[in-house]
């Protein structure tokens, strides 16, 4: 291995993740036969086969698996490395790797960008996917930190809750209950409701209330976007429970009026979380304690109707509901 070069250890490592050395050499910017050539004339110097060919599909070996975990580690060592000589020197500089539940994607930007303006040497990959996903990313441990709603059980995590999210009653402006203030709980039997799909913490969390207060919806939609949501609620398919971040745009100006519903805002938080066992790199901890210390102020600055008081006194004046 002595006699094997960085360059090979890169080529092989994104041959291994894409399982292909068309898409390595695609994203290498190299031509298909040079990408098998650096990766032959690494297995000559390991001396065991590095992958397996069914179809026209690449298999990791063993050893090539047990490479693959030796890369991984000298790139994250070569970056941890770069970042600190940057922070000695006084500058934050390197990548931060974000990865975002869908619904995340109304506020994160809002919170990256005074980041961003603070750290101009910083660039973010920002990934936003769903519950699932970010699991799945969290086990191949691709990501610095996570930003979900309802962190998983599995795997072990450090997890910081940082944020309100409180979970609101969306109605159309026409609907009868728009301008009523206290409504009982109970109100919403039968309503027509419009879900979000199955395996959704925002779901999950809506469905144990209503199950506590034997309170039975007729789920008309199930749909996996907030987007579609909210035009259905529009459209007057419906109503729907869902993140007050999701009408940031909108404010209570929108085609949608919130509820002023017993029980509700269901009180929920938003947590940024990283694999328990990882070394976060100088830019994820500037990130994280970014995070942590002013989220609430930028949240107050950047998201000014999100807050759980404004939320109060909105419903107390009636403002939201668009019934004037």
């Amino acid at each position: 291995m002595i006699h094997a070069t960085l360059h090979q250890l890169k080529v092989f490592e994104a041959t291994a993740r894409h399982g292909s050395f068309t898409r390595a050499a695609e994203e290498l910017y190299l031509t298909q036969p040079t990408v098998s050539i650096q990766v032959k004339q690494l297995t000559k110097a390991v001396g065991l086969p590095l992958f397996e060919q069914i179809g026209k599909r690449l298999f990791l070996t063993q050893a090539g698996q047990k490479l693959l975990e030796t890369c991984q580690g000298i790139f994250e060592g070569l970056s941890q490395f770069e970042m600190a000589v940057s922070d000695m020197k006084g500058m934050k500089q390197g990548q931060l790797r974000l990865a975002v539940i869908t619904t995340a994607k109304y506020f994160v930007p809002r919170l990256l960008g005074p980041f961003c303006q603070r750290y101009p040497g910083i660039d973010i990959s920002l990934k936003v996917t769903n519950h699932q996903h970010i699991q799945e990313r969290m086990a191949n441990n691709e990501d610095d930190l996570y930003i979900l709603s309802q962190p998983p059980e599995q795997p072990e995590l450090k997890i910081h809750p940082f944020l309100e999210n409180p979970l609101v009653v969306l109605a159309p402006k026409s609907h009868p209950l728009v301008g009523q203030s206290n409504i009982p709980i109970s109100a919403l039997d039968h309503e027509s409701f419009i879900m979000r799909e199955p395996g959704s913490g925002t779901r999950q969390a809506v469905q144990k209330l209503l199950k506590v207060h034997k309170v039975d919806v007729k789920v008309r939609l199930e749909l996996g976007s907030n987007e579609a949501i909210k035009q259905a609620i529009a459209g007057g398919l419906g109503i729907s429970v869902l993140s007050q971040h999701t009408i940031i745009s909108e404010g209570t100006t929108g085609e949608f009026a919130i509820l002023d519903v017993e029980h509700f805002p269901i009180e929920r938080h938003w947590y940024v979380t990283h694999l328990a066992g990882k070394q976060l790199s100088v830019v994820a901890e500037s990130f994280l304690q970014y995070l942590m210390e002013e989220s609430h102020e930028l949240a107050e600055k950047f998201l000014p109707n999100l807050g759980r008081d404004s939320l109060k006194q909105q419903l107390a004046r009636k403002t939201v509901s668009g019934a004037a």
